[in-house]
């Protein structure tokens, strides 16, 4: 209420948005009262959204499942009404509540940094302001305002560290808050100055090409957890207990996190956006049919040159040849899949496909890009085009043969 007095009395566009979560009855509904009369009075806009059965209200995090429901009212009130910013109440005693709660979290420095006076559009014009100098304000200015008495319940962590951790410190030091203030001064600055060295290195060792993100493995591991925590956070992989087996994790390993992929690969890690598409298996983009029928194709050359991705091209043609008699049909075109095995030409022994990459050196994410040539019964025929499967080979006198062209 102290902050929409202040904003009655600029010259500044604003509209006012409250939600009334049911939870408190009466008392609920004389808080949103208070504030709606105030926004009558003084030809204020004024939208209020009303908890009803269908938010479906969590029997844990309750504290959550209030806030992401405000904020997003707050939200959809801003789009639609066109408003540039959303303007909080916090104040300086919010900020030790949240320091003390970010302490607990081992949440790192942009934690105990405290909540921000403008990001993401949320302006916080109040937090340089104790509560007590809040009351204070209210009181020579008469404003009406309304206690929330569920917060003298120590039901929530918020709660107890209001109700009794912040008075005990309060007792330590009469310029507590004060002194913590500046505290958060502090550490705003070394934060400000961590993130310009933090964006020195990862401009040093992260590159973004066309469809990925690709960061040196090698320089990334010698860089502290510190900075390659804050690195990694940023595209979403912040879980402090996860984060450690990424740097240990073998060629191949995958890491999720809500918006990207992180692949290991052999001199890289690989962050890739996600797309919310799962490929079907027989997805045309996966699969392709060469040939129906031996007929379609016998005693052709077929080029498979399409196939191949620009950079494993070569500059002079290839060409294998396949003894019919051996294919079951059809033959088509797709990519790897795990266990995939095949008898190289030139090589004894059989080998897997995720070996043979392997000890081609191919990355990660150029193997995605390489076809596989298979028959009927789903064997190997070949990898396009760096090796041929000999079990299918036929040399150029034998007449039932087909010829394969890149």
């Amino acid at each position: 209420m102290v902050l929409l007095h202040l904003f009655s009395q600029s010259e500044l566009h604003f509209e006012v948005a409250h939600v009334n979560y049911k939870l408190r009855g009466k008392d609920s509904d004389a808080d949103q009262k208070t504030v709606e009369d105030f926004c009558k009075e003084n030809q204020i806009q004024f939208h209020a959204y009303e908890v009803t059965e269908k938010d479906k209200q969590p029997e844990n995090s309750i504290q959550n499942w209030a806030r992401n429901l405000r904020y997003a009212f707050f939200r959809k009130v801003q789009e639609e009404r066109k408003l540039q910013f959303l303007v909080t109440a916090h104040h300086l005693n919010d900020q030790l509540e949240t320091f003390l709660i970010n302490l607990s979290k081992a949440s790192g420095i942009k934690g105990l940094s405290g909540m921000p006076a403008n990001e993401n559009q949320i302006l916080r014009p109040l937090l340089k302001f104790s509560k007590d100098e809040i009351y204070a304000f209210a009181e020579e200015h008469q404003i009406k305002f309304r206690e929330d008495l569920s917060n003298k319940k120590n039901d929530y962590l918020r709660n107890s560290i209001r109700n009794e951790i912040a008075p005990k410190l309060f007792g330590t030091n009469d310029h507590f808050l004060e002194n913590f203030s500046k505290s958060l001064t502090y550490l705003n600055q070394v934060k400000d100055f961590a993130n310009e060295k933090i964006d020195e290195v990862r401009s040093e060792i992260v590159s973004e090409k066309e469809n990925f993100i690709q960061i040196q493995k090698a320089e990334f591991k010698k860089q502290s957890d510190f900075v390659k925590f804050e690195i990694l956070r940023k595209f979403g992989f912040d879980d402090v207990e996860e984060f450690p087996k990424i740097f240990s994790a073998e060629k191949g390993k995958i890491f999720h996190a809500p918006e990207f992929q992180l692949t290991v690969d052999r001199d890289n890690f690989i962050l890739t956006k996600k797309t919310g598409e799962k490929p079907e298996s027989n997805d045309s983009e996966n699969e392709i049919i060469i040939a129906e029928n031996v007929e379609n194709i016998q005693n052709q050359t077929v080029s498979l040159s399409k196939f191949i991705s620009p950079e494993f091209k070569t500059s002079s043609d290839l060409n294998w040849f396949y003894d019919s008699r051996k294919l079951q049909f059809p033959l088509r075109m797709r990519k790897k899949k795990p266990g995939d095995v095949f008898l190289p030409i030139g090589m004894t022994g059989k080998k897997t496909v995720s070996k043979f990459f392997k000890d081609e050196k191919i990355p990660i994410l150029a193997q995605q890009k390489i076809w596989l040539l298979c028959d009927g019964n789903d064997n190997v025929l070949g990898i396009i085009p760096f090796r041929q499967d000999r079990r299918y080979s036929a040399d150029e006198n034998i007449k039932s043969k087909i010829s394969m062209t890149f």
